[in-house]
């Protein structure tokens, strides 16, 4: 899991990197929770993806957003850390220019970030997003949204209640040719402490799926 540097729109950002095996194996890229709430690309779900991607072929990235650990500029409200996240997707897209597919996860203030470059690169045709903050930031954005995914959230979540993400979702089940793909954890609260594992479990099981009809197809 080399370490590595590139550049972002605000000087360099730092992240751990896992190349692909294949040549056109797939790409992903993790984002990590707020930045002003001690959010890292160290956080343990961010950290249990990346592996979780990587396991099955992914040439995966995590990455500290602007101002987090080694990576420079400051805090930007998201406007920043959305161009930092499509930066680093162009530096996997350099390594692997050959990728066959391009998927994002993010975790909270992650998968809001995840959901906009989800709007902005076409080449995006997967999603997991994890307590995505559907009662603090505006999702409106989403619209209509361009591929399937999955949204997984606790039903003891004190951050983002329940009602939020299941409005976010309910609109989003709404637009025809895409599905979105909703589970809920019982009891896992908003930073999944002592469900990691299960939370892990499920979105590999759904990337199993997703990868299972790919090749089908």
């Amino acid at each position: 899991m080399p370490e590595v540097i590139f550049t972002g729109p605000a000087g360099r950002l730092e992240g751990r990197f896992q190349p692909a095996k294949q040549k056109n194996g797939p790409i992903a890229i993790i984002l990590h929770p707020h930045p002003m709430f001690h959010g890292t690309m160290n956080n343990q779900i961010v950290y249990q993806l990346f592996y979780m991607f990587s396991k099955r072929g992914f040439a995966v990235l995590r990455f500290n957003f602007r101002g987090v650990g080694r990576s420079q500029g400051e805090f930007d409200h998201g406007a920043g850390e959305l161009s930092d996240a499509a930066a680093a997707l162009d530096w996997v897209q350099s390594i692997h220019p050959d990728a066959r597919s391009c998927w994002v996860a993010g975790f909270s203030f992650g998968a809001w970030i995840g959901m906009q470059l989800l709007m902005r690169r076409p080449e995006i045709e997967g999603f997991m997003s994890i307590a995505p903050p559907a009662n603090l930031h505006d999702f409106s954005f989403l619209a209509p949204c361009p591929s399937s995914g999955l949204i997984i959230h606790g039903d003891a979540d004190k951050v983002v209640p329940q009602k939020d993400v299941q409005m976010l979702v309910d609109k989003l089940k709404t637009q025809k040719g895409i599905k979105i793909d909703q589970q809920i954890i019982p009891g896992a609260n908003h930073f999944f402490e002592n469900d990691v594992e299960r939370l892990i479990g499920v979105c590999g099981d759904y990337l199993d799926k997703r990868l299972a009809m790919e090749s089908a197809a």
